[in-house]
């Protein structure tokens, strides 16, 4: 039961044995299309195969392609032992760079999120287009029903980053019954204090300063991208 998913209300229930593969089925990527809008990007199709969101959540690497995208939807961790079972905010779950919250003998067993209620949006950079570990990534989550957006920054800090001032000026520039931006320059702005955000370190990937940069442009192009399909 741990590859299987449901729909349970207003969330979707995906066993953290679901693989990235199973990410891109149809049925289940028009639930959460961010989740597999990122399973896209992960490595080759061997990879995506047999590599899974129990996996990536597990690992807790600060380059994981799913984590920014369960960041941004405020995801819940269903973890269980022989004596029982608990739920744990996914910003809760990963405490730092390949660190969780998993007490000894916790196994996870599946990862809830809402279902979309907008346009998603996963971007990332690497030094190539294919197979390659994240210099920086963004998620964008529209929800319409409750008028937000959240955004996610992968690989620019020990662990995905959201800065929810920056959700709360963008949400309030919004036009949310014309379905439109309050300004074009909404778009450079919002950029702009996404890579202030983001804490990124030199390494053997990409200097610090250009993991800032790249934030900026995805965060912009993100927000053009969700806003071309709200």
């Amino acid at each position: 039961e741990l590859r299987g998913w449901r729909v349970d209300g207003d969330d979707v229930v995906l066993g953290a044995a679901i693989t990235y593969t199973d990410l891109l089925a149809p049925d289940l990527a028009e639930k959460v299309p961010a989740l597999a809008e990122a399973a896209r990007t992960v490595g080759s199709p061997q990879i995506r195969n047999a590599g899974t969101i129990g996996g990536n959540l597990g690992t807790a690497s600060p380059a994981g392609d799913t984590l920014p995208v369960l960041f941004a939807l405020d995801a819940r961790v269903e973890v269980a032992t022989a004596g029982g079972t608990r739920t744990v905010p996914v910003a809760e779950f990963v405490t730092g760079p390949k660190r969780t919250a998993l007490a000894p003998g916790e196994l996870i067993t599946a990862v809830r999120a809402p279902v979309a209620a907008g346009p998603q949006e996963f971007l990332k950079v690497g030094v190539r287009n294919a197979m390659v570990i994240a210099i920086s990534s963004c998620a964008l989550i529209v929800d319409r029903t409750r008028r937000q957006v959240a955004c996610a920054l992968g690989s620019v800090g020990p662990v995905p980053i959201r800065d929810t001032a920056v959700e709360t000026w963008l949400t309030s520039r919004i036009d949310w019954d014309g379905g439109r931006l309050s300004h074009q320059s909404v778009i450079e702005g919002f950029g702009r204090r996404m890579a202030a955000a983001a804490r990124p370190i030199d390494d053997h990937r990409a200097p610090a300063g250009y993991r800032r940069h790249t934030i900026d442009v995805l965060a912009r192009r993100a927000l053009e991208r969700v806003w071309a399909d709200a």
